[in-house]
Formats: structure tokens, C-alpha cells, sequence
């Protein structure tokens, strides 16, 4: 049973910064492409960042471009987002995702697995 759990979500002041992590277990993690979205209250889920099985391939949103690092461990399965100079309107609940997709997989058809999400808070 593949599960991805998320933590380090929280409330924050813009300009700080918070650093998501997420665990992967029962999936071949260091093939899987790997992602994060976010969804806030009554919009659609939209992809944050994504990196490809071997990290060598990174994708960010135009909005969070500059600010936002994407990095995996293969060896730890694990998956982080280092989110800095935050805005409000970078709150939302924040999901990791994995796919067996060997490219970058930027939207959300394309991920067959997701984690439960972690709640990010800005606050101006």
C-alpha cells in the first residue's frame, strides 16, 4: 500500500518560511516523479513544483519561481519543498504527490498517488 504523509506545514508571517517534507513507503521511490500542489478554499488544485526520479529535472510554477526549492533523497525516500519570502496568497493545503511517470508530470491526472496534505498559513 503506497502512502505519502506530509509535514511541516504551519502558520507563518509573509516574508518567512516553512519547509515541507514528505515520506513515501511502498512504492519504488527512486523511480516515482515526484510532486507538490496546493489547493485553497474554493479554487482548483494546481501544481506548486515537481522533479523528476533522478532530481536531475525541476518544474515551478511562475508565482513561486525565485522562491521555492524542490529536492528529493532517494536514499531516505523523502521529498521537500523550501518555501521562503512567503505570501498570503501562497496559503493552501499543500499535497505531495508520486507518479510512475519517468518525465515531469505537471498536472494532476497524472499522479496516481496522493498524500493527505498539511495545512500552509500566511498571514500579512
Amino acid at each position: 500500500q503506497v502512502q505519502l504523509v506530509e509535514s511541516g506545514g504551519g502558520l507563518v508571517q509573509a516574508g518567512g518560511s516553512l519547509r515541507l517534507s514528505c515520506a513515501g513507503s511502498g512504492l519504488t521511490f527512486s523511480t516515482a516523479g515526484m510532486g507538490w500542489f496546493r489547493q485553497a478554499p474554493g479554487k482548483e488544485r494546481e501544481v506548486v513544483s515537481a522533479i523528476s526520479w533522478s532530481g536531475d529535472k525541476t518544474y515551478y510554477r511562475d508565482s513561486v519561481k525565485g522562491r521555492f526549492t524542490i529536492s528529493r533523497d532517494n536514499a531516505l525516500n523523502t521529498m521537500d519543498l523550501q518555501m521562503n519570502s512567503l505570501k498570503p496568497e501562497d496559503t493552501a493545503v499543500y499535497y505531495c504527490a508520486a507518479t510512475t511517470q519517468w518525465t515531469i508530470a505537471t498536472m494532476t491526472h497524472e499522479y496516481e498517488y496522493w498524500g493527505r496534505g498539511t495545512q500552509v498559513t500566511v498571514s500579512s
